[in-house]
């Protein structure tokens, strides 16, 4: 009985302090890429001695912030770490190897890595310098917070979310094309946050046409400075080369990509320092995204067409909805470009959350995989 009792107050204690850290790791989400946002809390005897996030590739590790602050208070003491330690020299030294020069007792890891160069190595490392450890506190959550990374180490395409903003009757937009604005300021803000996550955001040319958008980050609600947040890769799919030379993409031509699935040639009338590529569907251009550019988590926010497109394919990983609380009518547009004439041509999804945002609401859903 005494053991479970112990065992059961470690569980509370590995789970308590697993939390502070995946906290400590959203600090660095918007900013890390393409590294992963990974957090680090030192406790020792009840305490916390040391903590800190991995900020920027290139920069410190988590773990190497939370050691430093520790010093040698570091000895003993047990490790929370939302994902494996490194085991491999990088831009930086291996993470594991300093957990243990430092002397910790025990190493509490949230997931491991998926990053072939890491996968269970540094676990390894640290169990034969006799340092006890534990894998899958607060697993899911950490998970989270680097699904792009971890799906595409693990062999993966980058995780892609769509976003679409619609009425209470699935509609995005009046026949005419007119949508601003369904949702309230609220939900646009809200949107922000999965631009900021995002390495590439992808559009179709018809809603450039259309919006004339920036599909730029331009303000988050935690306290990160804007100018710490790179700007995502602006992707647009424009197989006849249609995309105005005034568009206002294209003021900041570095952090656009133009898209044909013909020839590069259809943009011979935007400038040179603009990036093009062909591209043959959205499979490879996704593949090419990932190993040309070290791009993970890709958003969508395009029209019906290129949107049914993403899910018709099965390339949409999470899609969120934002639903306004009004009616457009059945002659506004749909949110999806899915002709289905039969019920068992259905795609199902399951409810992640339900979050209200201002007067709308926010619904997050990932495919149900058969």
């Amino acid at each position: 009985m005494t053991d479970s009792i112990n065992q059961s107050h470690q569980d509370i204690e590995d789970q308590r302090w697993m939390q502070h850290a995946l906290m400590l790791a959203k600090r660095g989400l918007y900013t890390t890429r393409p590294n992963p946002a990974v957090g680090c809390v030192l406790v020792k005897n009840g305490q916390i001695i040391g903590e800190g996030f991995h900020p920027k590739a290139g920069e410190p590790h988590a773990e190497v912030f939370a050691l430093r602050q520790a010093g040698e208070a570091a000895r003993g003491a047990t490790a929370y770490v939302t994902l494996e330690p490194c085991s491999h020299f990088g831009r930086t030294p291996p993470c594991a190897n300093g957990l243990i020069a430092a002397q910790v007792s025990r190493v509490v890891m949230a997931t491991l890595d998926a990053n072939p160069q890491v996968a269970g190595q540094g676990l390894a490392k640290l169990e034969a310098a006799g340092i006890k450890t534990r894998v899958g506190v607060c697993q899911t959550e950490a998970q989270a917070i680097n699904a792009g990374f971890l799906q595409t180490m693990a062999g993966g395409r980058p995780f892609v979310r769509l976003k679409v903003a619609a009425s209470l009757d699935g509609r995005t937009a009046m026949s005419s094309g007119e949508s601003k604005w369904i949702t309230g300021s609220d939900a646009r803000s809200d949107v922000q946050h999965f631009r900021a996550m995002s390495g590439a955001i992808i559009t179709g040319i018809g809603t450039v046409l259309a919006d004339d958008p920036l599909l730029n980050v331009r303000k988050v609600a935690n306290e990160t400075s804007i100018e710490l947040i790179p700007q995502p890769l602006r992707v647009v799919l424009d197989r006849k080369g249609q995309i105005p030379a005034t568009a206002q993409l294209l003021n900041d031509p570095k952090s656009v990509l133009l898209v044909s699935t013909d020839s590069s040639s259809a943009f011979a009338h935007v400038g040179a320092d603009v990036e093009k590529w062909q591209c043959a569907s959205l499979v490879s251009l996704l593949d090419d995204l990932k190993t040309k550019k070290q791009i993970h988590d890709v958003l969508v926010e395009a029209g019906a067409t290129l949107s049914g497109a993403f899910i018709a394919a099965g390339l949409v990983d999470e899609l969120i909805v934002y639903l306004a609380p009004t009616l457009l009518g059945s002659l506004a547009r749909p949110m999806f470009d899915l002709p289905f004439l039969q019920m068992n041509e259905q795609i199902r999804w399951q409810t992640v959350s339900i979050t209200p945002v201002g007067d709308d609401i926010r619904w997050i859903l990932h495919p149900v995989r058969i």
